[in-house]
């Protein structure tokens, strides 16, 4: 629980400046045409991010933790060695994919956009595709950290990115506009990059990457990451397909879709990093020590806290949606009109916050069974019931109706994944 405490605070810390830099681009940009434009072309990169870095550091940590209590610091570098040198290859070709066939992709994700508002979509596109690579290796690092037990620094690196980001919108908002924004977040991923990195390498760690032979360790993080980035391809289309269908609605409703979830995804970002963080070393210390009984009380007891807390912090949320959305974003160019359409998407979000929190548990502890083929499943699971109730939902709701859509994906998937780790338990325990 203590590494659960040190993750929480320097979390809260993040949040607070990532809350600092929702409040100043509300500000600025409003629920305008540019801010659609912004977050339609931060969506691509955002999906390779966690398509690549997500999947990697879900498959090679458990490897890596086992390694290095094994072989030390040698054998453990190894493994480090071939993650990055691997990963820095795959991101470059799917970087320059992203590039080639931006023509293609972007105007069905841009269905209900103008002309101009495309164009410039695309320019900030090809401007964020840097921050695949600066980002994904953020998260190896910050993996690697948490497996050394260096919870603090990993939660602590990700406010630079928010900080950079108000810093260039104050003073570069007013003549640069949407590209103040843009230049803020590559920076903003570059200082991360750059002092999670120094921190590995005080740790007498090299990040240089270079080729390596394939050995057992490498073979089994790569039999755990090819079902991962399945999985991480069909999960992340969920958030493709929420915010295509959004941009098919009236303008301003990505921009709307993605403020509304904003508060909602802190609340989550705080519990599911502390969480989640702590928890996966620890269960797959135990998985490795073959303690079946631990685990199921671990996995328990954390579940138990989750639900006790989330639900009613979920109906809080519902219930004084319109007060939260007023008080946070209401100023500047957010007006009363935009505060009333994200008001209800907001409402509608807070429903998956217990299921979400909980699935991240169950996900770790999956992970550390080496059964992310059921990741993968699920996640497919997800995408298709995720485009069904969203077509259902916004014809009944409109745009809020994506929001209901993802609570019932999220209470969904939990049961899938619960149902799967108990059975996964079970048969581990006959073994």
């Amino acid at each position: 629980m203590s590494a659960a405490v040190i993750v929480g605070l320097f979390t809260i810390l993040s949040q607070i400046g990532g809350f600092a830099k929702e409040l100043t681009v509300a500000a600025w940009f409003g629920t305008g045409d540019a801010l659609d434009a912004f977050l339609i072309a931060l969506l691509v990169p955002t999906f390779i991010i966690n398509l690549l870095a997500g999947s990697i550091s879900a498959s090679f940590l458990p490897t890596f933790i086992r390694v290095y209590k094994r072989r030390g610091l040698a054998g453990a570098q190894k493994v480090l060695t071939g993650v990055i040198t691997g990963f820095l290859f795959f991101g470059l070709f799917l970087s320059v994919i992203l590039i080639a066939f931006t023509p293609l992709y972007l105007p069905a994700l841009c269905s209900g956009f103008s002309a101009e508002k495309l164009q410039l979509a695309q320019i900030i596109l090809y401007a964020l595709v840097p921050i695949i690579l600066l980002k994904g290796f953020s998260i190896i690092c910050a993996g690697v950290l948490n497996a050394l037990d260096n919870f603090a620094l990993a939660a602590f690196f990700p406010i630079l990115g928010p900080l950079s980001v108000i810093f260039f919108i104050l003073t570069g908002g007013a003549s640069l506009g949407i590209y103040a924004l843009v230049i803020g977040v590559i920076l903003g991923f570059g200082l991360e990059a750059l002092f999670i990195g120094r921190a590995i390498i005080k740790r007498k760690f090299s990040l240089i990457p270079r080729l390596i032979r394939l050995d057992s360790d490498l073979r089994i993080v790569i039999g755990q990451f090819l079902p991962m980035v399945a999985g991480s391809i069909i999960m992340g289309s969920t958030d493709i397909v929420d915010k295509g269908m959004a941009a098919a609605l009236t303008p301003g409703s990505v921009a709307a879709l993605n403020y509304g979830n904003k508060f909602i995804a802190a609340v989550m970002t705080l519990a599911t990093t502390a969480i989640g963080t702590a928890v996966l070393p620890y269960f797959t210390r135990m998985v490795a020590e073959k303690d079946w009984r631990n685990i199921r009380g671990t996995l328990k007891f954390y579940l138990s806290i989750i639900f006790i807390i989330s639900i009613p912090a979920a109906i809080f949320i519902y219930v004084f949606s319109d007060s939260i959305v007023n008080i946070i974003f209401q100023r500047g160019s957010f007006t009363k009109d935009n505060a009333a359409i994200v008001s209800p998407v907001q409402a509608y979000f807070a429903f998956q916050i217990p299921f979400y929190v909980a699935g991240i548990v169950v996900v770790r502890l999956i992970s550390s069974l080496r059964a992310n083929y059921i990741l993968m499943w699920g996640a497919a699971i997800n995408l298709v019931v995720n485009i069904g109730f969203n077509i259902i939902f916004i014809h009944y709701f409109g745009l809020k109706g994506i929001a209901l859509s993802t609570s019932f994906v999220y209470s969904i998937s939990f049961l899938f994944l619960i149902y799967f780790a108990n059975r996964l338990i079970l048969q581990e325990e006959r073994m």
